[in-house]
């Protein structure tokens, strides 16, 4: 239901709520209003537990592969090497999840038996949350929750209004007011009246589009229609106002908080994709390798050897393929359970990183940086291109009135760095006006003197339709001259009833029909006929007024888009009108057009029955009222336009500026309208559906036909237009919707195959956030919805570049480098199974202790890593972002890519090979000190497991580009847990109680206290490790990465090339001083190759 077309969709359809006992009486069973936000219960918390834990892909798997173990034909492993990792995982899990749900339990109790009066039995009563039902009649106080989806029928308030705040809701914490309909507030005050009330409510179906509402009430023989500024929403907060009353439409799973606490879609890393379609083709590929290696074994082998008969008579194929399961299960050590939950650990460490990052706190809205979501950290290290919009997040999104054009002429101060007369920069004094606003500034006299002559009177009917054309809400509570606040939609409307305020036409107050106002002094109020609303698409909104004359005027203010395209032919001023509005967009400033036009009786009244009929529309109503709006918003007179200002937010230019150096490209996709250079027009919208007629078939294969041809040419066109903003420097999308914002993300999505990042602040950006791989929220002035639809937010667009070049490029470093030593720890321990294998026919068996092997990524080499994972920075903060450069990295894929894998995959395969040969040689030709040869599978097993063990502990300290006092201790710990944890489990005592799991007995102190072992161990270890160490050598000194030029800049402390050649003061690296985050850094970086 968050789909724009929701309401297009065949599910929507009427649904009848009346009052209670109505309800009874047309045998409707009215919905409960309790709740249940937990999963389990105490007979269901097991098995529903492990069903959602067995529904991901990586646990399922390993049910298989615990399943295959128990199989004696196929498994040469003992089970509970796959049994202990998994009940780990899932016991942890099913733990966090029970404490979960514990919570969930008291808080759905605490809710559902909060209490509210509802109307029983002709008075009210307090009522227990849960049970009320729909149609009940309810009455809720200042300061309390709405207990479910109610029509507002009254208030204590004038005008029938109704503060709430929706923090719960949206997150926002400034106040909305809600107006019931002006009928029911007048006749239904009274407790009486209440209990007798009979209305009948038609509307839509439950979703969770919290800002939409379609309905229509029927009582007393007429129709009213609902929208949703007369619904009160479940987990609102009645506030400024003493009492309401209201009818339950919606209640319990039905209403739309609870609607919309649905799962939220779940993106994917470019990694994860990766990773598991690598690791399940070399699986498969070396199970079924070595399969028919064992067939072919049999074939010539196996077959003719006596002492391998086992009495079945199967066929080498046969056994191969069994075997084959059988290298699944040996070979999964590839893929361990450990390196799902290890991934997880990271990207749940690293994202708390992000919101305790202190330098991305904002401290005036007392706003810190928060990710939304754990799994897309490494993502943001890989970002292409950056989709923002302006208002709000570019810009501050607090308006001011700055300018204006009026008739042609052109009003207001002149920007600093323009000539002009001292006396132009004095403030107007706006003193003789007692409603002005203190705050408002403005520069230009001459408007003011034209004000108060009166002589202008399109200037009169300038400023008139900024007081009128609004849906702003005055708040005179305080009742004092001068202390009027105006509560405004959106902070462009607030800035232009400012204006009009202070420029003698006050906005005062409004009802239902009418609205108030001072004009120089002289109060009116005028009847308001009709509002058309503004919405994205529309581009403007209108009021139709009744003025004091008798005669109707409507009064319109829009973009200049579609205003031009709905005046009259005979507008004198267009063209200077339209000169105005390209400087003021050359000045970075937002406008609008503002035009009215007078209506006849007869054709209003002709008019407003099609509103009528619109507005009681209980399906596709906005489309109908788009329609109707269309037929009066034609041959409009153009009174001029106004200009606001909105300026950058701190750290913007740098921010974009840095962001760019980092080979990231910006697209700004705003509402507003072009400005300095005239873009060329590169795509348009076109219409996907034609109107439905009657017609033959031959007709509908050739329009089928052009539909193809059309799709054709649109998607032709789509990739057009994406080619051709690709190649420029700077791209900017003016007068886009919220959908066109989406689309054009899309787009860039299908035809560059880029990583997207999309950042926004307000409602019409949520399309845009939830289409790009990454959305970025802004909380700011257009409330919380685009937060409340991110992965990552915070409180400042100059924040952007610290979540990408220092978290986003850590984490992905981290996350690759992880992956790489994890691949290659685990290949080389897994891969001397297969050169085990040539010597065992093929048979599945294992090289390792069962307990080895169960524990060698739980204990023996989890944690080195996984700090790495955690910790790891080859640069730090301040140099990642004083170097952008650095960031292409994950751009390009470099760190973790097929050819990394496959080097992995190389350097585990060469290290297995060592590991697995030279103990094998020291075995064949070598004895004990006692004269015997300790030729045995179990030393050999201690002996290749201790070097493996020392190999991969001293390569992740190789591969450590971080080292704190706990990266040391997890390496030389690793190390002292495994001596520590073998010889307990090869000890005799052990053996006596378990001997059929601890079958190594001895074997690690007899084969460890041979000298010549420990001299195998150490040629091993030097052979696996020498040539790494020489080839980083070599590599930093030769062929250094960006990191490693950038470290020797910060190492060295002063110029490293300068001392080796013995450069003096003329060398082109030099230090010249220290940049502004503190670094010290040289005259000419690009010496360095870096810049």
């Amino acid at each position: 239901a968050n789909d724009q077309r929701f309401y297009d969709q065949p599910g929507f359809k009427r649904t009848i709520f009346l009052s209670a006992v109505s309800l009874t009486m047309f045998g409707f069973l009215p919905q409960g209003n309790a709740i249940k936000t937990y999963k389990y219960n105490p007979i269901t918390f097991l098995p529903l537990n492990l069903f959602e834990q067995f529904k991901r892909a990586a646990n399922f798997y390993f049910l298989v592969l615990l399943i295959l173990q128990a199989i004696p034909e196929i498994s040469t492993l003992s089970w509970y090497t796959t049994l202990v990792p998994l009940l780990l995982v899932l016991g942890i899990t099913a733990v966090k999840d029970l404490v979960d749900d514990i919570a969930r339990h008291r808080m759905d109790n605490e809710v559902n038996n909060r209490t509210c009066d509802v109307i029983k039995d002709g008075r009210f009563v307090s009522t227990k949350w849960k049970d009320i039902k729909v149609g009940d009649v309810v009455r809720l106080k200042k300061n309390t929750f709405v207990p479910a989806d109610i029509l507002l029928l009254s208030s204590s308030e004038p005008n029938s209004l109704c503060y709430v705040e929706t923090a719960e809701l949206d997150g926002e914490t400034n106040l909305k007011f809600k107006m019931a309909l002006e009928v029911t507030h007048r006749h239904l005050q009274e407790e009486s009246a209440l209990a007798d009330f009979d209305g009948l409510v038609e509307c839509e179906e439950p979703n969770n589009r919290l800002d939409k509402f379609t309905g229509m009430l029927s009582w007393r023989d007429s129709l009213y229609p609902l929208d949703a500024d007369k619904i009160l929403l479940r987990g609102c907060k009645i506030r400024n106002t003493d009492f309401c009353h209201g009818m339950v439409i919606f209640a319990g799973a039905d209403t739309k908080i609870m609607r919309n606490s649905g799962r939220t879609r779940f993106k994917r890393t470019k990694i994860d994709s990766l990773m598991n379609y690598m690791i399940i083709v070399v699986l498969i590929l070396l199970s079924a390798g070595l399969a028919i290696g064992h067939t072919y074994w049999e074939q010539q082998i196996g077959n003719s050897s006596w002492y391998l008969y086992d009495a079945q008579d199967s066929s080498p194929a046969y056994r191969g393929f069994l075997t084959f399961w059988g290298y699944i299960i040996v070979l999964n050590t590839m893929v361990p359970i450990s390196l799902y939950v290890s991934v997880e650990v990271i990207r749940f460490g690293q994202s708390y990183f992000i919101n305790w990052d202190l330098q991305m706190y904002y401290p005036e809205k007392d706003t810190a940086a928060k990710a939304r979501t754990t799994t897309l950290n490494e993502q943001l290290g890989q970002i292409q291109y950056i989709f923002s919009d302006k208002t709000g997040t570019l810009t501050q999104n607090i308006m001011t009135f700055k300018k204006c054009c009026i008739n042609g002429q052109r009003y207001g101060k002149l920007l600093a760095g323009q000539y002009v007369l001292w006396i132009c920069l004095i403030c107007v004094d706006f003193s003789w006006n007692a409603y002005a606003d203190g705050k408002f500034l403005f520069y230009d006299h001459y408007l003011i003197e034209q004000i108060k002559a009166g002589k202008e009177p399109e200037i009169q009917k300038f400023f008139f339709l900024l007081a009128i054309c609004h849906t702003v809400m005055a708040d005179t509570s305080d009742g004092e001259c001068g202390q009027l606040h105006y509560q405004a939609a959106s902070p462009d409307e607030g800035a232009l009833v400012t204006a009009a305020r202070n420029f003698g036409y006050v906005f005062l107050s409004r009802t239902q029909n009418t609205i108030t106002i001072s004009e120089m002094g002289v109060q009116r109020t005028y009847d308001v006929l009709a509002i058309l609303d503004f919405n994205s698409d529309r581009k403007r909104m209108s009021v139709i007024v009744r003025e004091s004359g008798g005669h109707i005027r409507l009064y319109c203010k829009g973009a200049d888009t579609v205003i031009y395209e709905r005046l009259h032919p005979s507008n004198v001023k267009r063209e200077a009108t339209e000169e105005a509005l390209d400087v003021f967009a050359n000045e970075t400033l937002r406008t609008l057009c503002l035009c009215y036009r007078d209506i006849s009786q007869d054709e209003f009244e002709v008019w407003n029955k099609k509103f009528l009929e619109a507005s009681l529309a209980t399906s596709h109503r906005d489309e109908a009222l788009d329609k109707v709006y269309e037929e009066i918003e034609k041959n409009l007179i153009l009174l001029g336009a106004t200009a606001i200002e909105d300026k950058l937010q701190d750290g913007v230019p740098e921010t974009i500026s840095r962001l760019s150096k980092a080979d990231i490209k910006i697209w700004v996709l705003t509402g507003d309208k072009k400005g300095g250079v005239t873009y060329s027009q590169t795509a348009k919208n076109r219409r996907m559906f034609s109107c439905s007629s009657a017609l033959t078939a031959e007709e509908k294969k050739k329009q089928s036909e052009k539909r193809r041809r059309a799709e054709a040419y649109k998607e032709q066109q789509q990739k057009n237009f994406v080619d051709l903003a690709c190649e420029c420097r700077a791209v900017i999308c003016c007068r886009v919707t919220p959908k066109q914002k989406a689309m054009v993300v899309e787009l860039v999505k299908k035809y560059k195959k880029a990583i997207t990042l999309a950042i926004g602040d307000g409602a019409n950006d949520v399309n845009m956030i939830k289409t790009a791989h990454i959305g970025v929220g802004i909380s700011g002035q257009e409330g919380m919805q685009a937060v409340m639809s991110s992965d990552y937010s915070f409180g400042q667009f100059r924040y952007l570049q610290r979540l990408l070049l220092v978290h986003g490029r850590w984490s992905y470093i981290r996350m690759c480098k992880f992956l790489r030593y994890f691949f290659y720890k685990n290949f080389a321990f897994t891969l001397v199974h297969i050169w085990y294998s040539f010597f065992n026919g093929f048979s599945a068996q294992t090289a390792y202790e069962d307990w080895f092997i169960t524990v060698y990524n739980v204990l023996y080499s989890s944690l080195p890593v996984l700090l790495v994972g955690l910790f790891d920075q080859d640069v730090s903060d301040k140099l990642s972002l004083r170097f952008p450069r650095l960031y292409v990295l994950g751009q390009r894929d470099l760190l973790f890519n097929y050819k990394k894998f496959f080097l992995s995959l190389l350097h585990g395969a060469v290290t297995s090979l060592i590991i697995f040969f030279i103990p094998y040689g020291a075995y064949l030709v070598s004895m004990g000190q006692d004269g015997e040869g300790p030729a045995d599978y179990q030393s050999f097993a201690v002996t290749a497991a201790s070097s493996l063990i020392f190999v991969v502990n001293f390569q992740i300290g190789l591969d450590t580009s971080y080292w704190t006092f706990v990266n040391a201790f997890s390496v030389f710990g690793s190390i002292a847990l495994y001596f520590g944890l073998t010889f307990d489990f090869h000890s005799a005592g052990i053996h006596v109680l378990f001997p059929s799991v601890f079958q190594f007995t001895g074997a690690a102190p007899n084969a460890l206290r041979q000298p010549y072992l420990w001299l195998t161990m150490i040629l091993t270890i030097a052979i696996c490790l020498l040539p790494v160490v020489a080839q980083r050598f070599l590599s930093m000194t030769i062929w250094p990465s960006e990191s490693d030029k950038v470290s020797e800049i910060w190492y060295l402390g002063e110029c490293g090339r300068c001392l080796f050649t013995g450069a003096g003061g003329g060398c082109p690296c030099t230090w010249q001083g220290w940049d502004e985050m503190g670094i010290k850094v040289p005259s000419n970086p690009s010496h360095f190759g870096i810049l």
